[in-house]
């Protein structure tokens, strides 16, 4: 159903008390609705007000004094949504707020969906596809990095990096069809080696979009971590160091941890989806067994694994084990208890895993360099926020696509095939590639990427 002559309004604050709550109106008939329900201290019409300019006042509902509120106008297009906007700041208590969107509701709002406001910005051109996504993505940012990333892309920086490939493609295109289309015209000849020259650039450019994805990734959703070892190597003291409080039970007494305890930290520029598991051994105990189990389990599925080793203890046959059983994993032995005394022969170790940190993390010592060791290994320590960096599956899909297309098309010019084939090509990359910011997108597309946002938004 087509909504976009509907005013529609929100709760755009979170759902919970606070000093404000923010209910927005956007459409048509915002500043009609806002005259229903809003008496300026001044007397002034919410009509007469400028855009950008707000007014001191109170919400009335038939009569009745509902809160005293700071009404807010933004005129078209110079607004969110690109419509006539009205945002009412009013008390943030869950009744009140609600209270006066219910209100607005009886006067002519219709209740917005989920991520409807930044649709119609996309809609009525106000952003594209991409940096719509960036909304959701600087809502949900746990941390710096994360947050950096997406306010690039909200102002565009992966828009500019599309609109560069789609000239240089367009380009390419038009004169191949110009070429083919109008051959009584004096049109110069397609240059074959020039062809190829833009399309290699093209695909460069691509290519450097993608490089980036998978550590964007891993800032943006985070890496699934594993914490395995022995009983009592001090998996749940570097568990409770790294979350920052007790959050699994530390005593002498080994198999204590039976489940595994999880916990999502953010360390430096990177987000670890933590998991402490039982200690790793044989053991007749059948909750413990369980517990053995559902650790090696997490082991083979984890991106990351942060293997703990006893700096107190000689390597036994249980240590070996896990060695061999995580050497093809991105791992890092985390050799614990280096404020007691030495004994392990940590050579055995550095044969199978490359990257090994000394901690204690009784006390904390050595947990930055920890730190610094799983920002090499997941090649987030050389991100740069800054550059053009494809966000979610959906984008790094349309580029893959839009890149094998591209290799189509060069091999179709190597292989000397009439360029009707190599414009084809061309022309399902610029499809592929426009799809990232919406321009050639469908509408199931445009549905599925605000189908996730959150209502008010």
């Amino acid at each position: 159903m087509n909504r976009i002559n509907d005013t529609i309004t929100a709760i755009s604050t979170a759902n919970g008390a606070g000093g404000i709550g923010v209910i927005r109106i956007s459409g048509e008939e915002a500043v009609i609705i806002a005259d229903r329900i809003f008496q300026s201290i001044s007397g002034k019409k919410v009509a007469d007000m400028k855009g950008y300019t707000a007014a001191y006042g109170y919400i009335y509902d038939n009569g009745e004094k509902i809160d005293e509120v700071v009404l807010t106008v933004f005129r078209r297009p110079h607004s969110y949504t690109g419509e006539d906007v009205v945002e009412i700041s009013c008390h943030g208590g869950l009744f009140v707020t609600k209270q006066v969107l219910r209100t607005v509701i009886r006067h002519g709002g219709i209740p917005a969906q989920a991520g409807e406001f930044t649709q119609r910005a996309f809609l009525n051109g106000k952003m594209d596809l991409s940096e719509a996504e960036a909304v959701m993505d600087i809502i949900s940012a746990k941390g710096k990095t994360e947050a950096r990333t997406a306010l690039a892309c909200r102002e565009g920086n992966i828009s500019r990096e599309i609109f560069k490939i789609n000239d240089l493609l367009v380009h390419c295109a038009s004169h191949l069809s110009a070429w083919a289309d109008y051959p009584e015209e004096d049109i110069p000849e397609v240059d074959s080696a020039v062809l190829k020259e833009n399309l290699i650039k093209a695909k460069s450019l691509i290519e450097n979009l993608l490089k980036n994805y998978d550590a964007g990734m891993i800032i943006r959703n985070g890496i699934d971590t594993a914490i395995v070892g022995k009983p009592n190597v001090g998996k749940s003291t570097l568990m409770n160091q790294l979350s920052g409080y007790e959050k699994s039970i530390v005593t002498d007494i080994p198999g204590t941890t039976r489940d595994v305890i999880e916990e999502t930290v953010v360390l430096g520029d990177v987000t670890l989806n933590l998991s402490d598991t039982a200690g790793l051994r044989d053991t007749d105990n059948i909750v413990e067994k369980m517990g053995v189990e559902k650790a090696r389990q997490k082991l083979n599925t984890s991106s990351l694994v942060l293997a703990v080793f006893d700096s107190t203890q000689e390597l036994d046959s249980e240590d070996l084990q896990l060695l061999d059983s995580i050497k093809d994993f991105p791992s890092v032995a985390v050799i614990n208890k280096t404020d007691e005394t030495s004994i392990l022969d940590t050579e055995i170790i550095a044969e199978k895993i490359r990257n090994i940190v000394y901690i204690s993390a009784k006390t904390g010592d050595g947990i930055d360099e920890l730190v610094r060791k799983i920002e090499q290994l997941t090649g987030t320590a050389e991100f740069d926020p800054s550059v053009a960096t494809l966000t979610n599956e959906r984008q790094r899909s349309c580029a893959v696509k839009a890149l094998e297309a591209l290799n189509e098309a060069v091999s179709s010019v190597d292989m000397g095939f009439t360029l009707d084939a190599t414009t084809v090509s061309i022309e399902d990359a610029i499809q592929n590639i426009l799809e990232i910011t919406g321009e050639r997108a469908s509408e199931v597309v445009v549905h599925n990427v605000f189908k996730n946002f959150c209502v008010g938004k």
